[in-house]
Order: C-alpha cells, then structure tokens, then sequence
C-alpha cells in the first residue's frame, strides 16, 4: 500500500534504545552477584571470538550514571535493559541479594530522573549457572516457580516506577542455540530436548505474566520475539509452501503461544511425526491460553528466503558467520521443509544478514492482521565495523542509513493501521555481541575497547548518535 501522506508518530511515542545485562553490565562477580550460565560457558574454548567474555563488558555497572547521562542528551524517551537473574538471587532460587536489587533501583531511578521510561526485561539469557546445575534449567517444570518467585520479587522492588515490563527476549533462539545448534550455554544438540525445554519456558512465561497481572495492575508485559520474516524465493508453489512451513515452524509457533496459547497445526504436525512434541500435562493449555500479554515485542534485524527442501537429501544444519567475514555463513533448513537461500533483491551485512526495511514493515502487517495486537519495537540495528577517525569522529552513516530506511518502514506500517506504541534501536552504547566479540558494533556510543584489551572504556558519540537525537527531537523522520 501506497500513501499519498504518512500518518505522523503517536505524540507518546517511546523513542528508545537497548542492551542487556550481560552484554554491557561486566562486574561479573561483584558486590554478591553469582555466576550465569554465560560466565561459565564463555570460559569454554573456541566458545566466542577470540574468547572474549562479559566480566568487564563495557563497565555499565560501574558507569549507569555517565551512560544515563549520555541517553538524556541524546533525548530518549525510554531505556530498554535487562536484570541479570544470578545478580538479585546468586543461586537462583536461594537468598536475595540486596547489593543486586539496590543496583537495579538506582538505575531505573537515574532514568526517571531525566524522564527516561524504563523498559525492565525479566531475562535475557543470563540464567543462574547453579539452576542448570541442580535440575538442568529450562529442561525442567522447577524452574516455572523459580522463575516466578524472581519475577515476582523485581514486581514488587520495581512496580511503582517501572510500567513496561518484557517477560522473556527472544526465546525462539535462546531455546534454538541452547539445545539445537548447541552455540549457546549448554551447548546442547538435540531437538527432542530443545522443544521440551521451549515448552516449559512457554509456561514460565503465561505464569509471570499471570503474576505480574497482580502486583503490577496498571503496567503492560509482553515477551521479546526475534521476528524474522521468510519470504519465499519466487512463486513455484513447492517454494510458496516452504514459505508456508518457515513461517510456521519457526515463527507462529512461538507468536501463537504468546496470543493464543496454542502451537500451528501444520508445525505441530511435524513434530508428531518426527517424535519431538513436548511433555504436555493437564492444564498446560488453560494457563497458556490464559495469559495473553499486553503487546508483542519485536526484535527485528533480516528478513531470509526459503525454497523447497528434499525430505530425503535435503540440507539440514547450516554455519552461522561469527567472525565479520562475509560470505562465509553457510544455508541451513530441515528437511521436508524448507532451506535457506539468497535473495537476489538485497544487499547483506559483513555478518551475512540480509539488509531488508522492507521487512519490517511487512513484520508489523502479519503481526496486526494475525493478532491483533499493538507493537513494541524491543530491538533493531545494525552490527558493523567502525572506525575512530582524528579528532574522535564516527561516521556511521552505513548504520543511519539503515535505521533511517526501518524508521521510515515504521511509519508507513502505522500509516497501513498498525498500533506501534516504541521503538528500541538496539542499542545504545556498543556491547558485548554475545559469540561476536566487541568487533561487531552496535551502538550510537563507540565504546573504546576489544577482544583483548579493555583500553579506558572511553565513551565516544558517533554520528549516528546526533542523528536519531534530531529524530527524536521531530517525533520522527523529517
């Protein structure tokens, strides 16, 4: 659809950005905090790029207040983090440590201080290393209660000034590369197991949102979905129906849940038939379908097309580019389902992610018309190399490029009708991209650092950083 005049952002939009505990926070295990399942796991060789890890990150712990300080001149409207579970309870389920819950108010006190919203994230992949040790984590109903007495606790520290809330982020991949292609802590390949453990974080996630409806009654929750599109590479009807099965398997199963509470026939029949539905007691479904969340988050980075893939010889298990050297991702699917290939109509990343606005925009449209529900934009970026040039200057105008195209994507899916109420362009100062390393660089704030060497951590604005300060500032693209 075409528009002879764009409808303007709603006046209340949350102009914002991102980041996550482990990725910014370091202060590994400082002032009481226990280990997560990621400080353990980067400790692992060949685990990460050049074995770089979150002990020191880049030192937000120690350095909220310039970062806040930074995010009030730039003009945000909202600050998207997460609370590292192992920080507030070091066991996971055992005493609670004041030192991590006074952390966690200072910041969210800092941002209100500068009319900044908070966006507080239960968890962001940085699970308690004792829960995987004492009953396997996400492999087991335990951790349903855990993980509610946890919620329930920042609930109640956090409720009275923290209105927006995201329950789980991305559970599509921290269940996938945890217990399919095993590149995420424990390192697991086994999909019988990866859709047990998804199954149980579906019901941890209704039960905190059941919780949250309690000591939290005027905010919204709602999880973070990593929404990748899948288009089908043209219109052979075999190609079409791999679409099909993309967007079910890998999509819909999980937005499903979240809205409905039930799993996509089509998907669920795959997995009857290859012996991986998950363990399903009395009343699963009642609680799932009984803890519809407030709006769906949306973590949007690529869209990727998908052709017919063989049941006998077809292509399985691909490789995923962690180094920045482009062109070496290899295609991945299952077969009988579908398989990964190029698209011929974008350009891509030096990570080989497609470059797709486009996307967005029709992620937005499948998320309205299939659910009805409003948007929170939780994450959208770009990773790249960048430069520090004489006189510390930035130009990073591949990556206003890039947010400038999604922004103006947005706009134009408000324009078709759908309620988007933030976006979160992820993130705000550069972090620890997880397998990456600090090589691959997200933020409007270069952080002065790398894999081996952690420099003075100086914060540097880049261009990028006073352009979206003037989309703010318009309440969108001029």
């Amino acid at each position: 659809m075409e528009h002879k005049n764009k409808v303007d952002f709603p006046p209340h939009f949350l102009w914002g950005a991102a980041s996550a505990a482990y990725q910014v926070e370091g202060a590994w295990n400082v002032d009481g905090k226990g280990p997560s399942v990621w400080d353990i796991f980067v400790r692992e060789e060949g685990r990460t790029y050049k074995g770089s890890n979150g002990d020191v990150a880049v030192d937000h712990y120690h350095r909220f207040k310039e970062d806040v300080k930074l995010m009030a001149e730039q003009g945000l409207k909202a600050y998207r983090f997460s609370v590292a579970w192992s920080r507030i309870i070091p066991d996971g389920n055992g005493e609670v440590n004041e030192q991590g819950l006074q952390f966690y108010d200072d910041l969210i006190n800092e941002l209100l201080k500068y009319d900044i919203e908070p966006i507080l994230t239960l968890y962001h992949w940085d699970l308690p290393q004792a829960l995987l040790e004492e009953y396997g984590g996400w492999e087991s109903r335990k951790i349903i209660e855990d993980f509610n007495r946890y919620a329930v606790i920042l609930y109640k520290r956090y409720g009275d000034r923290v209105k927006y809330w995201v329950s789980l982020n991305e559970q599509n991949y921290f269940v996938g590369y945890s217990y399919d292609s095993g590149l995420h802590p424990p390192g697991i390949r086994d999909k019988k197991r990866m859709y047990e453990a998804n199954h149980i974080a579906n019901l941890a996630n209704a039960t905190v949102i059941h919780s949250f409806r309690k000591y939290v009654p005027d905010g919204k929750i709602g999880p973070s979905f990593a929404y990748r599109p899948y288009y089908p590479i043209n219109s052979n009807p075999e190609n079409i129906m791999a679409f099909e099965n993309a967007e079910d398997l890998l999509n819909y199963f999980w937005m499903d849940v979240y809205a409905w509470g039930t799993y996509p026939t089509a998907a669920w029949k795959y997995l009857e038939e290859n012996g991986l539905t998950p363990t399903v007691e009395e009343g699963d479904f009642e609680l799932l379908s009984s803890a519809k969340p407030d709006f769906m988050g949306v973590n949007y980075y690529r869209t990727t097309a998908v052709e017919k893939n063989p049941l006998v010889g077809g292509v399985g298990a691909g490789v995923k580019n962690t180094t920045g050297k482009k062109g070496s991702t290899k295609h991945s699917g299952v077969p009988g389902m579908y398989k990964t290939t190029d698209n011929p109509f974008v350009e891509t990343t030096n990570w080989d992610w497609e470059i797709d606005p486009m996307g967005i925009r029709i992620a937005l449209r499948r998320i309205e018309a299939r659910y009805h529900l409003p948007v929170l934009i939780t994450e959208n970026g770009l990773g790249e190399f960048d430069t520090v040039e004489e006189g510390d200057v930035i130009n990073d105008d591949y990556r206003i490029k890039f947010l400038e195209s999604h922004v103006s994507a947005i706009q134009d899916a408000i324009s078709d009708g759908v309620n988007v109420i933030g976006y979160c362009a992820w993130s705000f100062t550069d972090l620890l991209s997880w397998l990456n390393g600090y090589q691959k660089r997200y933020g409007f704030v270069y952080v002065n650092r790398n894999e081996v060497d952690e420099k003075d951590l100086r914060r540097i604005k880049k261009k990028s950083f006073y352009w979206y300060q003037d989309v703010i500032k318009r309440n969108g693209l001029t």
